[in-house]
């Protein structure tokens, strides 16, 4: 069974642990729509990437209103 041989100090613990927290990302404004997206992805509002339409973004619909 794997058990420590010296107990493990509050301080060594807390310096070992300094690198596990969470960074903030930094957005980048969206050339084409002017909305915040991530750095090197597709615009999730508009579809663009690098000034061309990747993905086709089609407007939501209602299925309650389709069903009928």
């Amino acid at each position: 069974m794997a058990v420590p041989q010296n107990r493990v100090t509050r301080s060594r613990r807390n310096m070992r642990r300094s690198h596990d927290a969470l960074v903030a990302s930094n957005p980048a404004e969206c050339p084409n729509c002017g909305e915040l997206k991530r750095p090197h992805h597709v615009c999730g509002a508009c579809g663009h990437y690098d000034s061309r339409e990747v993905v086709a973004v089609t407007t939501e619909t209602d299925l309650d209103e389709d069903a009928a």
